[in-house]
């Protein structure tokens, strides 16, 4: 996996919109002077937000933010995969569904008709659901948002012609690194950080608050034994669900917990 091209030229780069708020782009735009340079090395072919406009050219690299949500979606990432050497998913919209893949918990019709005056001129598919359920996808970048700093990482890698590093390591790690004391244990607060990936730098902790879970599950996430300890530390079991039923609610092991909870609590 690498960004090096058979022609002379610097490896084309684009980077594509899909449903979401625009974070991880403007994470990418917020690395600044190191973005310049950047450009130096890479022809930035497609990006919106930052203004170069060429949707469907051929690029060695295209990163792609946000959920699959409508029939327009679906038909642009098939055209976006064709047109691309590799593809990566940046950020919870793209790697898990986002925030907005809480509407499948929901009957659809239902919540369109709830939010909008004119349901009937809404276009929206069943589910939102991640890039990697409809195309093939070389590498997903985690986080809500990711940071500036994760995706110079990973086009670095590329440009040296290394495998980009996937960090699964929990949150609790980067507390650990940084000498931070642990909300939990010191404060009594449900956090998440015990089965959440790094890459934020514990931000949160470092606050003194609990982690939200925007990087979605760690490696070898035990769920089961953090859902007993949010128990203990009197949440209910439907706040406990909550926990996992947020901003990367459809990746499969907050899911599937959330799930068991649900039917533990009815049983």
């Amino acid at each position: 996996m690498n960004l090096q091209t058979a022609h002379s030229s610097k490896p084309r780069v684009a980077v594509h919109k899909f449903s979401s708020c625009d974070g991880c782009q403007l994470s990418f735009l917020n690395l600044g002077e190191a973005l310049l340079t950047l450009a130096e090395r890479i022809d930035l072919v497609h990006f919106a937000e930052a203004g170069p406009l060429d949707p469907d050219t051929g690029v060695d690299v295209a990163f792609v933010e946000g959920s699959v949500s409508t029939p327009e979606d679906l038909e642009r990432i098939q055209r976006i995969r064709a047109h691309s050497g590799l593809l990566i998913a940046i950020g919870a919209c793209a790697t898990s569904g986002g925030i907005q893949g809480l509407r499948n918990q929901a009957k659809d019709a239902e919540w369109v008709a709830q939010i909008y005056s004119h349901p009937e001129a809404i276009a929206s598919l069943e589910r939102s659901t991640p890039i990697s359920s409809h195309v093939k996808v070389d590498f997903e970048l985690w986080g809500c948002p990711v940071s500036g700093p994760q995706m110079l990482a990973v086009i670095n890698a590329l440009l040296l012609g290394v495998t980009p590093r996937d960090n699964v390591d929990k949150v609790c790690t980067e507390c650990k690194r940084q000498g931070y004391p642990c909300v939990m244990v010191t404060h009594g607060i449900a956090c998440m950080g015990p089965v959440t990936r790094a890459g934020c730098g514990a931000l949160c902790p470092s606050l003194g608050r609990d982690c939200y879970g925007c990087y979605g599950p760690a490696e070898n996430a035990n769920t089961d034994a953090l859902a007993i300890q949010f128990s203990h530390l009197g949440l209910m079991p439907e706040a406990i669900v909550r926990r996992f039923q947020s901003i990367n609610s459809q990746a499969p092991v907050f899911l599937a917990a959330a799930d068991k909870l649900r039917t533990d609590a009815h049983d």
